[in-house]
């Protein structure tokens, strides 16, 4: 997709459209951007930056909390419409997929008579553009994808990868990143026929055996072909950082609930539940503490969960220090377990518990994410989630 997160933003307001949009967090606050519309591209802004850099760039452009539930819902769509297209999709983030296209020339013909449908069917199902690249493998339909960006289509035939890829900068190819192009560059690497042109024993000894093979065989267009439906999440997490360190420990544990119930939202959305609960904790200075435990039993309980997250944050020997981000993760996962009721207890808890949760969620889709949730006791005696 193009500038997903701003692209929806600018879909869903019209006054944005046109304007440099900067999806990430608002001015004065130390997130990074998210992404950014094409328009605040246009200043020198992208995906990463400081939110303070990007102000100082552009401060005209109009700046946004992310709405990740919104975008999510947004992405199953578009998942809807390219399951129409193939039985074979494999997304690979909230605004990416690969899509096997294998034999689909008998049925529609040439690749491009199925790119340009899917951008179409995208466009007028979602509201959106995308980018689309075809190719005879990964890489080269990832690259595709990237190459006419906004609204592209780019089809790259067998016989035409290496005509596509030589002039291309090397840093296009996986695994060359922030500290792998020095080295290359310092050796008069520039491009990917630079690299393709250059003796593998060269490159080892600047990049080591294993990168040295991998971005061997991508100069020369070599990479898998297989699209693999993603399998069930391994695990679940919800993270904020804050504007300014926190050390008041209510507000803490008022962060940790609330990261709490949209972990267990989540999981009961997907029809899982989890084992073992991480808190991750990153203090001022940036060093990033994390702790585990493994649970007796899997839940999609935001209290149960909540419950053992604070525990490690009160008893799993952390620092002191103030907080520049808090996170709460479920792994492990599994189906949940069935609940049998107690045929000697009219109100069995486990069953009122998951209806319970079920009416939160409902309300939750209906009112948005805060309008609901279970209660917390405050002050000093406060221990755990009311009843």
């Amino acid at each position: 997709m193009d500038a997903f997160y701003a692209a929806v933003e600018q879909r869903d307001d019209p006054r944005l459209r046109g304007r440099p949009v900067v999806v990430g967090a608002l001015p004065g606050g130390r997130a990074v951007v998210a992404t950014c519309s094409y328009e605040a591209r246009q200043s020198g802004i992208r995906s990463a930056m400081p939110i303070a850099e990007a102000y100082r760039r552009c401060p005209d452009a109009v700046y946004l909390r992310p709405r990740m539930a919104h975008y999510a819902a947004t992405s199953r769509r578009i998942r809807r419409e390219l399951d129409a297209i193939s039985p074979v999709v494999e997304p690979v983030s909230i605004d990416e997929a690969f899509v096997d296209i294998s034999g689909l020339e008998r049925l529609i013909g040439p690749p491009e008579a199925v790119g340009l449908p899917a951008k179409r069917r995208i466009a007028a199902a979602i509201g959106l553009s995308a980018s689309v690249g075809i190719g005879p493998n990964r890489l080269i339909a990832k690259l595709a994808s990237e190459y006419r960006k906004p609204d592209g289509l780019t089809v790259v035939a067998p016989a035409d990868i290496q005509a596509f890829l030589d002039p291309q900068p090397v840093a296009v190819l996986r695994g060359v990143g922030r500290q792998t192009l020095p080295h290359l560059t310092r050796v008069g690497i520039h491009t990917v026929a630079d690299l393709r042109n250059r003796p593998v024993v060269e490159l080892q000894r600047h990049l080591g055996a294993r990168l040295a093979a991998a971005l061997h065989a991508q100069a020369h267009g070599i990479a898998s072909s297989e699209v693999v439906p993603r399998t069930q999440r391994k695990s679940i997490s919800k993270e904020t950082t804050f504007a300014v360190d926190r050390t008041d420990r209510a507000d803490l544990r008022e962060t940790l609930r609330a990261l709490a119930a949209d972990v267990a939202h989540t999981a009961r959305a997907e029809g899982v539940a989890g084992r073992i609960v991480t808190l991750k904790v990153r203090c001022s200075g940036f060093i990033t503490h994390t702790r585990q435990h493994r649970l007796d039993r899997a839940t999609d309980d935001e209290r149960e969960l909540f419950a053992e997250a604070w525990r490690l944050f009160e008893h799993a020997g952390l620092p002191r220090d103030p907080v520049r981000l808090i996170g709460v993760g479920l792994s492990a996962l599994t189906q949940p377990e069935p609940r049998q009721p107690d045929l000697f207890e009219v109100a069995d808890r486990p069953l009122r518990d998951a209806r319970l949760a079920r009416t939160l969620d409902a309300l939750r889709a209906r009112f948005g994410d805060g309008a609901v949730g279970f209660g917390l006791a405050r002050g000093k005696d406060a221990r755990g989630p009311c009843d």
